[in-house]
Formats: structure tokens, C-alpha cells, sequence
């Protein structure tokens, strides 16, 4: 998967994940790259205690390991999926914070001996899409002015990918892991812990139909 998607309205992206709750506020975009603040849906506690709440706040696009000192040069906007749970940068985030990142589609390019053909993949009836994701916690350093940032902690997210589906597979090898809404509760589930049960998990979402349109390079 490249790095650039699209999305929609907040309403819009709330109301199809059933979302709760909605943190923060950011005009819709069809050109999201990585570092930029992104929407994620993920469990949130309930003030007062009980069952965690579903809601969609801002993460940078990148994520950034707990334990890392610096912000990485090559930001980790993807997380191969059959990996996830045994990288060290994601197996606390594939074990504990997992998330869904709300789109309308997302681009590629196909190398073409006439040069780089650009493609827009989006279900037919433009429905919004959940592509699963995993983000963390960073301790800003003093001193240290990373946008995103609140009270000297950072939240940054990246996408897991698959093997692409043969009708996608055309243009690009990798393609994003998509939740299926019926197993969204499952996926944000914060009691859902052991790395076999989430390998299996993700195993278990079926590819998404998705059309490929072709664009313009301009």
C-alpha cells in the first residue's frame, strides 16, 4: 500500500463505525499523507467506570515506538499484518491498541513502461472503509515540538497490510487489512490480548470488493 488515502465528512466516518464519541476536529481530505493527523476509532474508557466507549480521535499517521528515543526518520506508516504480533515495534500495540482508521479509498501507482499510472480503490457504493490499525504512546523529549502532541505525549498509528487480492494485486502487491463492520467490536475489543487469538483474527477478515479507477498523473 502506498502512502496517501482519502476520507470523508466526520460525521460521516463516525456514523459508519458507530462511533460514540468524536475527539478533536479535522476537515476531510483526499490526499492524506504520512505525519499528518488522521482519524482512529479505538476503545476509550468510560468516564465512571464500565464498558469502554468507541471513539474516534486524532493520531499522526506514522507510528512511533514507545521506546524509541527519536522520532524515526522513515516514518512506519505500515505493519504487515502476518508479522504484527512478533515485531517489537507492534506486538504491544497489536496485543493492547488496536485501531481502525476510517476511509473512503486509498491510491497506488502502477509502474507502466510509459511511466507511473495512478489508481483510486473504493467500493462501489463509496462505503466507508475501516483499515485496521495499531497505534502507541511517545513520551515527547523536553524540548522537542512534534505537531500532534498533547501535554508531552504523542499518539501516532500505522495500517496494517495483506497480501493484495488478485483483482487489486495487479497494481500493487500489498493492499490494507479491512475490518469487516460485524467484527469491528471484536478488533477494538481491549480484553482481546493473546497474539495467536489476533493473528487468527485478522486471518479471519475477508478481502473487501474494491473498484480500481483509474486517474490522471496531474
Amino acid at each position: 500500500m502506498c502512502g496517501c488515502y482519502a476520507d470523508a465528512r466526520e460525521e460521516e466516518l463516525a456514523d459508519a463505525l458507530d462511533v460514540e464519541v468524536v475527539a478533536g476536529h479535522r476537515e476531510p481530505s483526499r490526499n492524506i499523507r504520512p505525519t499528518q493527523l488522521v482519524w482512529v476509532v479505538a476503545a476509550a474508557a468510560r468516564p465512571g467506570g464500565g464498558a469502554a466507549v468507541r471513539e474516534m480521535g486524532l493520531a499522526r499517521w506514522g507510528l512511533v515506538p514507545s521506546w524509541s528515543k527519536v522520532l524515526p526518520s522513515q516514518p512506519l506508516i505500515n505493519a504487515r499484518a502476518e508479522t504484527a504480533t512478533v515485531k517489537p515495534s507492534f506486538r504491544v500495540a497489536a496485543a493492547r491498541r488496536r485501531a481502525i482508521l476510517p476511509a473512503i479509498g486509498y491510491y497506488e501507482w502502477l509502474a507502466t513502461p510509459g511511466g507511473k499510472t495512478p489508481y483510486f480503490l473504493h467500493r462501489a457504493d463509496d462505503a466507508v472503509l475501516g483499515f485496521a490499525g495499531l497505534y502507541e504512546w511517545w513520551k515527547v523529549p523536553d524540548g522537542v515540538a512534534v505537531k500532534g502532541a498533547e501535554d508531552g505525549w504523542l499518539r501516532s498509528v500505522t495500517i496494517l497490510t495483506r497480501t493484495a487480492a488478485d483483482s487489486i494485486g495487479q497494481i500493487h502487491e500489498r493492499m490494507p487489512v479491512v475490518v469487516p463492520r460485524d467484527l469491528a467490536h471484536i478488533w477494538l475489543d481491549p480484553e482481546l490480548t493473546i497474539p495467536s487469538d489476533v493473528d487468527g483474527l485478522l486471518r479471519s477478515f475477508a478481502d473487501p470488493e474494491l473498484v480500481p479507477v483509474q486517474l490522471s498523473p496531474a
